[in-house]
C-alpha cells in the first residue's frame, strides 16, 4: 500500500468527496444532524471547525444557527475553495485558513465551540493531546468542544492500526510529514487525553457503528 500526502489525497477527491461520505460513511446521514444539535441557537457563537472540508456539517450547523460566526481550516485548499463556493452568500462572516490544524496556532480564550467531524482518526496520541491542549486554550470559559469521529471498538483494533501504519511508513521510507491512513484511537483513550489536558469533563453523546460523538466541556 502507497500513503499518499494528506493534502494531496483531499485536493484530489474534491469532486467526489461529499458523495462518498454521504452514500458511503456507515452513518453520515445521522452524525452531521446529531452533531449540529449539539449547537446552541444563540446568535454571533464563534464556531472554530477544524478540517472543515467542503463544509457538510456546517449544512446541518446552520438550519439551527445561520448567524454562526465561522472559521474553518483545512489543509486542502480545493476542498475549503468548494466550501466558500457553497457558502459564501449564506454565511457571514466566514474565515478560513489553509493549515494545518496541528501547526495552527488558535489563540486564547477565542472560541465557544471548537469542532472537528471525521478528522482526527489519521493522528498519534501525542499529535492528538497537544491539539487538545491548543483547544482547550482556544475556548472561552464555558465553551466545549465536540469531537464526531471514527474510533476504535477496543485496544487489539486500535494497536493492529498503529502497527500497521508504522510498518507501512518504515517500508516506504517515510520519516515524517502527514499521509492519509486511519489510525484510530478507543473513545476511553480519546477521553483520556482529553482529560489529561484539563477538561472538566467528557461525554459520550451518540454512537453508531464505530463513529462516536464526544462533549468535552472546558
Amino acid at each position: 500500500m502507497k500513503l499518499e500526502e494528506m493534502s494531496s489525497f483531499f485536493n484530489n477527491r474534491v469532486e467526489d468527496y461529499d458523495e462518498h461520505m454521504m452514500k458511503y460513511v456507515d452513518g453520515a446521514d445521522e452524525y452531521y444532524i446529531e452533531t449540529a444539535k449539539l449547537i446552541p441557537e444563540k446568535k454571533g457563537l464563534k464556531l472554530l471547525d477544524l478540517g472543515c472540508g467542503t463544509g457538510l456539517e456546517l449544512a446541518e450547523i446552520i438550519k439551527i444557527n445561520p448567524s454562526i460566526n465561522f472559521t474553518g481550516i483545512d489543509i486542502a485548499k480545493k476542498m475549503t475553495d468548494r466550501l466558500e463556493q457553497k457558502y459564501k452568500n449564506i454565511i457571514d462572516p466566514i474565515r478560513i485558513v489553509n493549515k494545518s490544524y496541528l501547526e495552527y496556532d488558535f489563540g486564547e480564550c477565542i472560541y465557544d465551540i471548537v469542532l472537528s467531524v471525521q478528522t482526527l482518526h489519521h493522528f498519534t496520541h501525542d499529535e492528538k493531546t497537544q491539539l487538545y491542549r491548543k483547544i482547550l486554550r482556544s475556548l472561552v470559559d464555558n465553551g466545549f468542544y465536540i469531537e464526531t469521529d471514527y474510533m476504535a471498538p477496543n485496544q487489539e483494533y486500535e494497536d493492529f492500526y498503529f502497527s500497521e501504519n508504522a510498518r507501512i511508513r518504515a517500508e516506504s521510507d517515510i520519516k515524517g510529514g502527514y499521509y492519509h491512513y486511519d489510525t484510530p484511537c478507543t473513545y476511553e483513550n480519546q477521553s483520556k487525553m482529553l482529560y489529561e489536558v484539563g477538561f472538566k469533563s467528557v461525554e459520550k453523546i451518540w454512537k453508531k457503528d464505530n463513529t462516536i460523538i464526544m462533549l468535552a466541556k472546558k
